[in-house]
């Protein structure tokens, strides 16, 4: 791909003003059939689920249809979903942080630390708000969390947004090798060495992890919310599911793979990827090729964590799809 491109490269046509019209007329009609409950205004709460509490915010006074963003990791939290905060004019945006990363409770037990736990603790929170059906928007693990919530509860998902989707780690681990082979010398033999001894702590692999995350998951982050992010992750959840790096993958998501289950998706969905993201630009155009309907965009200079990389044009892209999304559900 060129070193720069004018503009995401994006499968939505844009609005019309009749068109953006409609679209915000259906954002208030689809609200009050989404949601009954009086919780959906502005403020933040712990909510107690089955295994601890979890932290949640709720922004915005639009009357769309609510959307909930799922933060990546696994163990991390949300604090790089923010940028997604802007969505609030048009409808409820709800972030929080699964349990065990971020502002939530701590979690030890690893039998807490699967899938299954993660999908009933969003349901938890769905059910809290009153929603019988909400957007959901995924990032990284939390694309693995959207689809697995669609597949357990289909009749509760107004739309998907994948963003930087790990749908296939299998895959996932082979384009990060070759992500590690673009690293300096250096680097690449500190991670041979340690990886071979196991020594994941040694100065010259954190180093060598430096390199990396500099050109493939963040390349204009956010200090304060990468600091906070980094003070209060799990990485007893991260090492546990996901392994000791984003290319060396030995957690128990090592073989999920469900890109034989994407021609089962019916609601809209929206795949994002950024240029030079480690889930790989070519991979999600797949996902959405196997993905009735699905519309991906590849936002421009972005690493992974796009809404650092690509705020204004990722916010705009998504704030698109979701009016769309409101008004196709107008339609008779």
């Amino acid at each position: 791909m060129p070193s720069h491109v004018p503009r995401a490269l994006i499968l939505l046509r844009p609005y019309s003003p009749l068109a953006l019209l409609i679209g915000l007329a259906a954002c208030s009609h689809t609200a009050s059939r989404a949601c009954a409950g009086a919780t959906i205004t502005p403020g933040e709460a712990m909510l107690r689920v089955a295994d601890g509490s979890i932290w949640y915010r709720i922004s915005g006074t639009g009357r769309g249809t609510p959307v909930i963003l799922l933060h990546g990791g696994p163990g991390y939290s949300s604090y790089y979903m923010k940028p997604f905060e802007a969505l609030g004019d048009d409808r409820p945006v709800v972030r929080y942080d699964q349990l065990g990363g971020g502002k939530s409770d701590r979690i030890t037990d690893t039998s807490l630390f699967n899938i299954a736990h993660f999908v009933r603790e969003l349901d938890s929170l769905r059910a809290h708000l009153g929603c019988q059906r909400v957007h959901l928007f995924g990032h990284s693990w939390g694309t693995i969390l959207a689809f697995e919530y669609y597949r357990a509860h289909p009749e509760h998902v107004a739309s998907l947004t994948l963003g930087s989707a790990a749908l296939d780690i299998p895959t996932w681990a082979r384009n990060a090798r070759q992500l590690v082979g673009t690293l300096s010398d250096s680097a690449q033999r500190a991670i041979r060495l340690r990886e071979a001894q196991g020594h994941f702590d040694a100065p010259d692999y954190q180093a060598a992890l430096s390199e990396f995350y500099g050109k493939y998951v963040w390349r204009h982050p956010v200090q304060a919310d990468l600091d906070s992010t980094l003070a209060t992750a799990n990485e007893a959840i991260y090492n546990y599911m996901q392994g000791p790096s984003e290319f060396t993958i030995t957690g128990t998501l090592k073989r999920y793979d469900v890109t034989a289950q994407l021609a089962t998706v019916r609601v809209p969905t929206l795949y994002t990827v950024g240029e030079f993201d480690e889930a790989n630009p070519p991979t999600i155009r797949h996902f959405a090729e196997l993905t009735p309907g699905a519309q991906v965009a590849v936002l421009p200079g972005a690493a992974h964590l796009t809404p650092w990389d690509a705020r204004e044009e990722n916010v705009r892209i998504v704030r698109a799809f979701l009016r769309r999304s409101d008004s196709t559900a107008m339609r008779p």
